[in-house]
C-alpha cells in the first residue's frame, strides 16, 4: 500500500516530457587498460581536442592513479599516463584515482582536481585530500603530463571535489568529510597556481550540521563565462536545514554566487516527499556558455528529471521527467549543454527497478532544443554496458554491484554540436580471477 501511495504521490508531482525516440548514431571506442578504468569524465576544448579521464580499477603499488588520454574528435585519444602522478612526494606513501574531475579553460589550460590518499606508515592510517593538477596546452600534438603543475590544496580530510573555470578564474569544490559535510570552496585567481577559501555554498546551517557527516550529495561546481555566476548543485533535506539525523535527500537545491564565490544563495529546484531521495548518484548542473541557461538533472532512482533556469538559477521550470522506454528506470544522469542544445544521459534499462539482478542496462542519451519541452532518446550504447543490478550505496554495497562506481558524462564540440559520452562498461573485459573488469568507452555522436 506505501508504494502504490508513493507512485500516486510522484505521479501528481511531475510531468512526463513526452520524450520521443531519436535518430542519433554513435560510434563506440573502448579505451581498455589492463589495469580497467571506472567512474570517467570527458572534457572538449574550442578546437575539438577530447580529453578523458577515468579511475585506475586494480591497485599497482608502482602504477596508480588516474588515467588520462587526450586526441581529436572522431579519433581515438591517446593514453598520456598518470594525471596526477606529480603529486607523489618522496619518503611518502601517497596514491591518487579517486573522486577525479576537470575542465578545459578558454586558454586550453586543463584544471583538474583528484582526492588523494595519505597512508601513515605502517599502514594504519590514511587520510584524504583534494589536489589541483594544472596543465597548459592540452590541446598541443606536443603536449605531455610533464608540463603539468600539482598542488595540495587541502589535505584535512576531504571528499567529492569538483572544478571549473572562468578566464583565470578556477573554483574548486568538495565535501569536509573531516568534521562536518559542509561544501568548501577555493579559488585560485591565477589558472590554477595558488588557491583560497571563499564562501561556502550551503548557507544558514550554523552549528546544525557540525556533528553530521555526508548530510547533503553535492553535485559539480560550474562556472558561466556569460553572466560569471558560478553554481552548485546538491541534495538534501528540510530547506534551510540540512538535518544530522536523516538520509533522505529529497530536495534538489542551486547554490548562486555573483561575486566569484564569496557569498551563495540556494533556491530550491525540485522536491519531492519521502520517502523519495536524490541519491542516484550526483544531482548535475550545466550552464550553456551562449546564454547563461542554467540546467539539471537528478534522479531518485527510476525517473532523470530536468529542470531549467533562464534567470539565472533563481526561478526553476517545473521539473520533467526525461527517461521513457526501453529506458523505464534510469540513473547516474549528466548534464551538457551548448548554443541552445541540451544533451541528457544516463544508464538505463527496461525493468522497473535499479536492484533487479535480471537488469540489462544501456546508455543513453536524451536531447532537446526547446529547453526541455521535448526530448528525443537515442541510444549511445552499442551493447549493454552492465547486467544486474547498480548499487549505489557507497561502500556499502556488494560485490560486482558498483564496478560503475559514480558517474559518466556528456559533453558538447564547440566545433559541430556534436556531443561524446564516456561510460564504464563491465562487460568486456576480466580480471585474472575471472570477475568483471570494468572499462571505459568513448561514445561519439556520428
Amino acid at each position: 500500500m506505501r508504494g502504490a501511495l508513493l507512485a500516486i504521490i510522484l505521479a501528481s508531482t511531475f510531468a512526463f516530457s513526452g520524450t520521443a525516440p531519436g535518430n542519433l548514431s554513435f560510434s563506440n571506442d573502448p579505451l581498455t587498460r589492463p589495469e580497467g578504468d571506472s567512474e570517467p569524465a570527458v572534457a572538449i576544448a574550442n578546437d575539438g581536442t577530447v580529453a578523458v579521464t577515468g579511475l585506475q580499477w586494480l591497485f599497482d603499488p608502482t602504477f596508480f592513479g588516474t588515467h588520462f588520454w587526450t586526441g581529436l574528435f572522431g579519433t581515438t585519444p591517446a593514453f598520456q599516463g598518470l594525471l596526477d602522478a606529480g603529486l607523489r612526494q618522496p619518503g611518502k606513501i601517497v596514491f591518487g584515482s579517486g573522486d577525479a574531475d576537470f575542465d578545459i579553460g578558454a586558454n586550453n589550460t586543463l584544471h583538474a582536481t583528484t582526492l588523494m590518499i595519505f597512508i601513515n606508515p605502517p599502514f594504519r592510517t590514511a587520510q584524504i585530500g583534494v589536489s589541483a593538477v594544472i596543465c597548459p596546452n592540452v590541446t598541443s600534438a606536443n603536449f605531455t603530463l610533464q608540463s603539468c603543475t600539482t598542488h595540495f590544496v587541502d589535505t584535512t580530510q576531504s571528499d567529492r571535489d569538483w572544478i571549473t573555470s572562468d578566464g583565470p578564474h578556477v573554483y574548486l569544490s568538495y565535501h569536509d568529510s573531516g568534521n562536518s559535510s559542509l561544501i568548501h570552496v577555493q579559488r585560485s585567481d591565477n589558472d590554477g597556481f595558488s588557491w583560497h577559501r571563499v564562501g561556502d555554498p550551503i548557507v544558514g546551517q550554523g552549528g546544525l550540521t557540525a556533528g553530521a557527516t555526508f548530510n547533503n550529495i553535492q553535485g559539480p561546481i560550474v562556472a558561466d563565462p556569460v553572466t560569471h555566476n558560478v553554481y552548485d548543485i546538491y541534495a538534501s533535506g528540510q530547506p534551510g536545514i540540512l538535518k544530522a539525523k536523516t538520509t533522505t535527500f529529497n530536495h534538489i537545491f542551486v547554490s548562486r554566487s555573483s561575486d566569484q564565490g564569496k557569498h551563495w544563495t540556494s533556491n530550491l529546484v525540485f522536491e519531492l516527499p519521502p520517502p523519495a531521495t536524490f541519491d542516484n548518484v550526483f544531482p548535475a548542473v550545466a550552464v550553456d556558455p551562449t546564454n547563461g541557461h542554467v540546467y539539471a538533472v537528478f534522479s531518485e532512482g527510476r525517473h532523470v528529471y530536468f529542470s531549467m533556469s533562464s534567470d539565472q538559477g533563481t526561478t526553476w521550470s517545473p521539473a520533467v521527467v526525461v527517461n521513457a522506454a526501453p529506458a523505464t528506470t534510469a540513473i547516474f544522469p549528466w548534464v551538457a549543454a551548448r548554443a541552445g542544445t541540451v544533451d541528457v544521459v544516463y544508464y538505463g534499462t527496461t525493468t522497473s527497478s535499479k536492484d533487479d539482478p535480471a537488469a540489462v542496462w544501456n546508455v543513453y542519451l536524451a536531447q532537446t532544443t526547446d529547453n526541455g519541452a521535448s526530448f528525443a532518446q537515442s541510444k549511445a550504447s552499442i551493447s549493454s554496458n552492465h547486467k544486474g543490478v547498480i548499487c549505489t550505496n557507497g561502500t556499502a554495497c556488494a560485490p560486482g554491484t558498483r564496478n560503475l562506481l559514480d558517474l559518466f558524462k556528456v559533453a558538447i564540440n564547440p566545433v559541430d554540436g556534436r556531443a561524446a559520452v564516456i561510460y564504464t562498461d563491465d562487460t568486456l573485459t576480466k580480471d585474472a580471477a575471472g570477475n568483471p573488469l570494468p572499462q571505459i568507452v568513448l561514445s561519439e555522436q556520428q
